[in-house]
């Protein structure tokens, strides 16, 4: 079933709610969003448990996009489907919506649990080397017109995508999907923050269960990361999934986000 949350600045954000039982909110990262196989699969996972809510967060799909962005303002998109969830909720949030959901987290007291899967903060020397002023450069070539260079600078700089793989991408047809999210990266980089830095005060308030999860085959700084935010969350697991690696499966996400919401 699709339903619709106000934001807070009158913003539209429409989610897919699927199963019963308590809510469970979850939060997607770049270049994704409501309906992404991974997350979907989740959904439909964790369906006979939860009440699930799969939402488009702003700019994307089918939710609006109010100038001017702030993170601020993503805060309240979720705040807005949570309350359409009923008020308090669960939070799974996958790579910079795993940032997203743990900077609402510190805000928000209606969540209740949250997961997080590999958010992405550079805490090592070899995590990526991001350039002066990530965001506004990503945000300025989108004005310009010039969405592919966005999605190619994120790719490389962000994601560690090797330029000639990027360059075999741009003739797939799926790069017409990512030239159309290209305005929503510099979001990502407001999220993170600037280089990307563990904002462990923050993380140190969020007193409630959490599990930060990463997989086996993932970068070594992502490990690094993970292992850091339960570090810094007051009541953190951190579990490393076998066979995974940042693109994981639903699948393998399913079976440990049951056990932790059910009994964390």
């Amino acid at each position: 079933m699709t339903g619709t949350a106000i934001s807070a600045d009158g913003t539209p954000i429409v989610f897919d709610r699927h199963g019963s039982g308590p809510a469970l909110v979850l939060v997607h990262g770049a270049f994704t969003g409501r309906g992404h196989p991974t997350l979907t699969g989740v959904a439909t996972g964790l369906a006979p448990w939860f009440t699930v809510f799969d939402y488009d967060r702003r700019g994307r799909g089918a939710s609006g996009d109010t100038a001017p962005y702030a993170m601020e303002r993503e805060i309240e998109d979720l705040a807005a489907v949570m309350a359409a969830a009923g008020g308090a909720a669960m939070v799974f949030g996958g790579s910079s919506g795993g940032a997203l959901a743990l900077e609402a987290a510190a805000r928000l007291p209606e969540v209740v649990k949250l997961a997080v899967w590999e958010p992405p903060y550079h805490v090592t020397p070899d995590a990526p080397d991001l350039p002066g002023g990530f965001g506004a450069r990503l945000a300025r070539l989108v004005r310009e017109g010039r969405r592919g260079a966005a999605v190619e600078l994120f790719m490389v700089a962000a994601a560690q995508v090797p330029a000639e793989l990027v360059a075999d991408m741009r003739a797939s047809p799926s790069w017409a999907e990512l030239e159309a999210l290209a305005h929503t990266l510099a979001y990502e980089a407001a999220v993170m923050g600037p280089g990307s830095a563990l904002p462990s005060r923050r993380l140190a308030a969020i007193d409630r269960p959490a599990l930060v999860l990463n997989g086996e085959l993932s970068p070594a700084w992502m490990a690094a990361a993970g292992r850091a935010v339960a570090a810094a969350l007051p009541r953190a697991a951190h579990r490393v999934l076998e066979g995974q690696a940042h693109g994981v499966a639903a699948g393998a996400l399913v079976p440990e986000l049951l056990e932790f919401f059910v009994t964390g």
